[in-house]
């Protein structure tokens, strides 16, 4: 192995670094792009219930920012729970253009990778044959083997590029996928949320009922008085 780094020359060493780049990336994505990372389960679930029973206290929202992506984009969506639906949702909107860069980290860097490794390594071929052909050129042909394993060596580092570059790819078109699954399923818990907001406002209180509300649950207060009345 050492000898093929060897025979590959310079260009083999930014080709190295890049690998050990794509491979620190691509561990740090895994790792980072965790659904339980990103979604912790049932936290829509959850939250949709403390929205439901009004405890959505300062703390709870704040405690909610830090949980995960998800819990900073419902979080956002209750700081504005107060305004109108219109206005939450740009705020949601907003916040998910933040989340989804984070989320992004790093994937600029490994579509470079995937890019730059096959060319490259093309770099340190073309520069291994201009080698070999020069030398052909001052000391003649030669052992036609011998000029058969040069050319071998020189190819070298296109095949580290594309080793390189092929796993860098696909990575790459995963975790954009992951991605964009998640902010599919983030804008349903957001929407799903802001129902749960819409039917919390809706529902009155007994302090905030309506003059007509309040005569009818009197007068059915009233009736049931004087059924138990007859009743005894």
């Amino acid at each position: 192995m050492w000898e093929l780094v060897k025979a590959g020359g310079w260009p083999m060493l930014p080709l190295l670094l890049l690998g050990v780049a794509a491979l620190a990336i691509i561990l740090e994505r895994l790792w980072s792009l965790r659904r339980t990372e990103v979604m912790p389960p049932r936290l829509g679930e959850e939250v949709r219930n403390w929205a439901a029973r009004g405890q959505l206290d300062p703390a709870h929202i704040e405690s909610l920012r830090r949980n995960s992506p998800l819990g900073a984009l419902l979080a956002a969506a209750l700081d504005v729970r107060h305004r109108p639906r219109e206005m939450i949702r740009e705020r949601i909107e907003d916040t998910g253009r933040h989340l989804v860069f984070r989320m992004e980290r790093f994937l600029s860097a490994l579509g470079t990778i995937a890019s730059a490794g096959p060319l490259l390594g093309l770099l340190g071929t073309v520069v291994g044959m201009i080698q070999m052909f020069l030398g052909i050129l001052d000391h003649g042909l030669g052992d036609v083997n011998q000029l058969a394993g040069g050319i071998g060596k020189a190819l070298v580092c296109t095949a580290t590029g594309m080793i390189i570059a092929v796993p860098a790819l696909i990575f790459h078109r995963f975790f954009r996928s992951r991605i964009a699954g998640y902010v599919i399923d983030m804008e349903q818990e957001a929407t799903a949320l802001l129902d749960a907001l819409d039917n919390a406002r809706a529902a009155p209180s007994p302090a905030q009922a309506t003059p007509a509300q309040a005569a009818a649950q009197a007068a059915a207060r009233a009736a049931a008085a004087r059924a138990a009345a007859a009743g005894g």
